[in-house]
């Protein structure tokens, strides 16, 4: 569907046509006319979407028909599980707010950053609020913001979000709203436990699902090749030259890796970075930036770039290191192959990741054949792993016997 079939303002249409938005992808279609109308949304969509579009072009129609004219307070709350999500959903409400008459006030509330800017910020008046919840808290906890304005509020990667911790956080945020008020969750799957915090936000839920696409993933080339831990430092310079990839994603366990490995990269003549929840908001806006505008050909990161980063032309990602969540698989390889272009996945695994990466086939249905490159080849045998005697109960209660006796 055309983005010129949903009647946007001419202010945002050419916002739209600036930003080449021509035609609606299936989450924007159905979601926005109901935005559009008023209905809570509880969607359900994979990651690179475009579900962020999907709410945020309804939500700048309907502030620019209804822009009071005294100073602005709250009336968008969007909250979203990490600092790079935030700053980027607070950008596409800029974008597709240039040419208002009169500026929306964006404010981004994240950790990493100055609170007393933030709060500043907030009292000098704004119309749309992007938070982090722990930040958000803070706030709130200084009795700086008053939310009572609102008249929509999203919560953006929900099952992350409580994957994360932060379902006591937003029951505290959920206190402090109005009762009327628009309601948008986006989520990628559908844990019980976001279900059960749908049902405090809203009773009357439209659900959208769009069916997970395999037409990405059919772009993407998928390669697991099977080497020692130890080798694969030395397999990736080979695969990253061989192949003559210009922007590869690494993804590790471990922040520590991160550094490291980008380290020795440096040092063999790549141009290389880590990326991780460690370095200080300021230093990760900058590699991020360094990326997206190719003065880094290659960025180490942790999970923290599975989801909701968007970087153009991405040729490649790596699993270094295997995803713990079967499904983090998919989030990770769909940074490559956006926007209909081809890129390829490279997985590597050893004699321990056999059995957890067994699960990750079955669960994303994989069939893809497992290969050996020259000189790289896995040696040794799997280790076979042995029961050990069964434990003798001291005086503690193990956690089995606490759940038996809490379910009697």
């Amino acid at each position: 569907m055309s983005f010129s079939s949903f009647g946007f303002s001419q202010v945002i249409s050419q916002s739209l046509e600036e930003n080449s938005y021509t035609q609606a992808t299936a989450v924007q279609t159905e979601v926005i006319p109901l935005v559009l109308k008023g209905n809570d949304i509880m969607a359900k969509a994979q990651t690179g979407s475009g579900k962020t579009a999907s709410f945020v072009l309804p939500i700048v129609q309907k502030l620019l028909l209804t822009t009071p004219k005294k100073k602005p307070k709250p009336r968008v709350l969007v909250l979203t599980p990490t600092r790079e999500l935030t700053l980027q959903v607070a950008n596409t409400f800029e974008i597709f707010s240039k040419h208002f008459p009169k500026k929306l006030q964006v404010v981004s509330v994240v950790g990493g950053q100055s609170i007393g800017d933030q709060l500043l910020d907030i009292q000098k008046g704004c119309d749309v609020i992007v938070a982090t919840t722990g930040r958000l808290i803070d706030i709130i906890g200084k009795k700086q913001i008053n939310l009572d304005t609102l008249e929509y509020f999203v919560l953006d990667e929900a099952d992350k979000m409580l994957d994360l911790g932060f379902a006591d956080e937003l029951n505290v945020i959920l206190d402090l709203l109005p009762s009327k008020r628009e309601n948008l969750l986006f989520s990628a799957t559908y844990p019980k436990k976001m279900l059960e915090i749908a049902k405090v936000i809203s009773s009357s839920f439209v659900n959208v699902e769009i069916q997970e696409s395999k037409e990405n993933l059919n772009n993407i080339t998928q390669r697991i090749i099977e080497v020692n831990k130890e080798n694969r430092s030395a397999l990736l310079q080979k695969l990253i030259r061989d192949n003559e990839f210009e922007k590869v994603l690494v993804f590790m366990a471990t922040k520590r890796a991160t550094d490291n490995l980008s380290r020795k990269f440096r040092k063999y003549g790549f141009k290389a970075d880590s990326f991780h929840g460690d370095l200080i908001q300021e230093d990760r806006n900058y590699t991020l930036d360094e990326f997206k505008r190719n003065d880094l050909q290659v960025l180490f990161s942790t999970d923290i770039a599975a989801r909701g980063l968007h970087v153009d032309d991405i040729t490649c990602v790596v699993n270094y290191d295997l995803p713990r969540s079967a499904f983090d698989y998919t989030h990770r390889i769909g940074r490559t192959a956006r926007a209909g272009k081809s890129g390829t996945a490279i997985t590597f695994i050893d004699h321990e990741d056999q059995a957890h990466f067994k699960l990750i086939e079955k669960r994303c249905e994989l069939d893809v054949n497992k290969e050996q490159i020259e000189g790289f080849e896995l040696k040794g045998e799997p280790v076979k792993r042995t029961k050990g005697p069964a434990p003798v109960k001291g005086k503690r209660k193990s956690k089995k016997d606490k759940l038996r006796e809490q379910n009697k």
